[in-house]
Parts: structure tokens; sequence; C-alpha cells
């Protein structure tokens, strides 16, 4: 993971300053501005908590599910936070939660010196800054020939952001470690659940394996902003690598245990299943990500002449190592290059290649290869709710050049 020293990055090519505003405006002095927003068409009602953000550049799926529009994704290194995707599981809790943020409160067991800590007091036992690609488990649901079931994803369930907090290990540390026998990290977050129902049946709780100690970290800001109540505000369990339901908002319990979480969320919700069977505990579950990437422009449209075809790609777990892009829907393929600053390893990057296009129509495809020399695959792995697609057939663009 790498990290960046939270009061003087040195980050190449790019200022600190510019890197938190990732906005296409600033990232044009790095050569990375780019097709601009088109009109979303969209009539569903804004909800409150969400109306800060711009919502022509979002598909708005319901008023907790709102995805990134493909071209507002264009080549920006860092996501801006009006246009990130959102995806909340449970009601959002009230306003009053971000009110003073330093006094939210997270107890901490399984460890050797159990105990409650303030946001406050988290603040002053470390702090770094780890850029992520944050990505919905059904992105490109949208994608799946069966119908699977939730929000309609093609490709903006996702965005690369900087998350700013306290590492994990250094609060366990702090607290003598996790018992022996500990296995997993089961965070819980703090929304009010419905009342008269099993909490294990609606609550959002998650368990990853212990490993994610390296990595975890406990957020408070997002983009050099505080963190908003939208995306989990004031606190958030960040695991970068891991999709994002593992990144539990609101985080309000971190519990080191030696079995999973018995909620519906971890049980059998999130578990990569055939079509038609039932979630259980003995499925994958959905935790690391795979390789994945992405055209983003031009889409649909462009004149004939020299084109940068564009996109991102990032690996996963891993770092992406390398992307090829393809204009005849992979009979050949050219490799890319990467554009704007390497943010580390869980960071997505940027790619482009230069064409002179004739008139016609393109297929127009990516494939990215992680650090551990895994390529995306070309087909989707079809499953029952349409989770972890990488494949990069459907992924696809068709582009008419005239």
């Amino acid at each position: 993971m790498v990290t960046l020293n939270r009061f003087n990055s040195d980050l190449p090519r790019l200022t600190r300053r510019q890197m938190l505003a990732g906005s296409v405006g600033t990232l044009a002095s790095i050569g990375l501005s780019g097709i601009p927003l088109r009109a979303s068409g969209d009539t569903a009602p804004i909800p409150d908590f969400i109306k800060w953000k711009k919502t022509d550049a979002l598909i708005i799926h319901s008023e907790k599910t709102m995805e990134t529009r493909r071209d507002a994704i264009d080549m920006s290194v860092i996501t801006p936070n009006n246009i990130l995707f959102v995806r909340n599981n449970l009601p959002t809790p009230s306003e009053s939660v971000v009110a003073d943020p330093d006094a939210w409160e997270v107890s901490f067991s399984g460890v050797n010196n159990p105990r409650s800590l303030t946001v406050g007091e988290l603040k002053r036992l470390g702090v770094e800054t780890v850029a992520t690609v944050l990505q919905c488990s059904g992105n490109g649901r949208a994608f799946f020939p069966h119908g699977a079931s939730g929000s309609q994803w093609s490709v903006g369930a996702a965005g690369c952001v900087l998350w700013t907090g306290v590492p994990l290990r250094q609060v366990i540390q702090d607290l003598g470690g996790p018992v022996s026998g500990a296995q997993y990290i089961t965070s819980t977050g703090g929304e009010e659940l419905p009342a008269g129902l099993d909490a294990d049946t609606v609550k959002v709780e998650r368990s990853v394996p212990l490993k994610a100690l390296d990595v975890a970290l406990l957020a408070w800001e997002l983009n050099g902003e505080p963190l908003p109540l939208t995306h989990g505000g004031p606190l958030r369990m960040v695991i970068p690598g891991y999709y994002g339901v593992n990144n539990v908002k609101y985080v309000k319990q971190v519990a080191f245990t030696d079995v999973q979480s018995t909620a519906k969320i971890q049980v059998s919700s999130y578990r990569i299943r055939d079509v038609g069977e039932k979630g259980s505990p003995e499925q994958p579950s959905m935790w690391e990500m795979n390789v994945k990437s992405w055209i983003t422009g031009p889409l649909e449209q462009a004149k004939s002449g020299p084109q940068i075809i564009h996109g991102v790609a990032f690996g996963g777990a891993s770092a992406v190592k390398s992307v090829e892009v393809s204009l005849d829907n992979g009979k050949n393929w050219q490799a890319a290059e990467f554009v704007g600053p390497d943010l580390g390893r869980y960071a997505w990057r940027p790619f482009m290649i230069a064409a002179n296009l004739k008139p016609g129509e393109y297929r127009i495809v990516s494939r990215a290869t992680s650090a551990e020399g895994i390529t995306q695959p070309r087909e989707r792995r079809d499953n029952e709710r349409g989770y972890g697609h990488n494949g990069w057939d459907d992924h696809g663009i068709t582009l008419t050049v005239s």
C-alpha cells in the first residue's frame, strides 16, 4: 500500500492541491481533460442527503443508488466527490451524526485491551492518506443476460478516491493486538435498524480475513474533505483492494473474531453462486476485487481522423501492470500508455492510445493485466446476483466514426 504523507505529499507531476481537487478542469493542467458531461434526462426525485451531487454526471437508479456516467469518469486520476457513485444498503442516518464528527464513538473488541474510542481520539493515534478504487460488487450487473436482481450498474459503480484516516493496525497495536485465535475483522455499521426485525437480517456487518489488518484504514476524510454522510461519515472502515460492501459506513463496532458475522449480508448475501442457487457460507464471498478496465471515451460518435481512445484500469487486490486496447473486438491488440501519476497499488490508472480512425463502426475494448500476471478474461462469470463482472467483451463500446 502506498501511503501519502498527510501534510507533505510528493507525488510525481501532480501537486497535492490538484490531486485533492480531482476535477476535470484541474486535471487539464496535466493533460487529463476530456469529454464534457452530457445531460442526464433523469426525472427521479433527489433525496436531500445527495442534493449536493452533480446529478447531470450521474444515472439515478433509486434514492439510494446513483451511478457515475461513463463519460463523466473520463480520464480522472481521482473521482471528485460530487460525481462519485452512491450505494446504501440501509436508510441513511440523520445529519446529526456528522454535526460533531469527532464525538462519534467506535467500540473495539476481540483485542487484549478492549475499549471505545472517539474519532477525536483516533485522530491522535496516526494518520495516512491512501488512494483506492471504491467499487460496488455488482458493478457491471446490467450486462448479465439473466436479469440479475439489484441496481443495474454498467461501469459507473466505481471511482478512485483518496481516504484519510488512522491505520487500523496502529489502533489495534495500541489496544494490545488481536486476541489469540482471531481470524477475521468484523465491522458493524451504525445505522438505526428498522423496528420489529431480526437485526441479523438487516444490519450491515461484514467480516474480512485478518490479513486485511495490514492495509485497513478508519477514514474520516474523502478527497481531502470531511467524510460526508452520503459516503459513510463521520467514520468509515476502508479495506483497500476489497469490494465496497466491506468498506462499512458509519462504522460503530470493530471486532476481531474467530468466525464470520452471522448477519445475512455476510452469511448468504454477496456470495458468488450459480444462477438460481441460494446463497450460503460455503460460496466465495465478495472480498478482494479482480483486475478490470473499460473505455471511457470517445463514446458512440466521433469524427474521422486522429483520436485519443482512453479509459481506466486497476488490478483489484494488486497493482495494474499493463493495458491493451483493441479496435476490432479483440482480433488485434495494441499496448496502451498510462497517463498521469501512479497513486499506488490500489488506485486505478487512466490509459490511452492514439488512433487515426477512418469512417466506419468500431467495437473498442480493453483488457488489463495485474502485477500478479492475471489478465481480464473475455467472458463474464454468470452468477445469480451479477457480482464481480470483469469480462472485457461486455464492457466494450461501439463507436461510429463519420
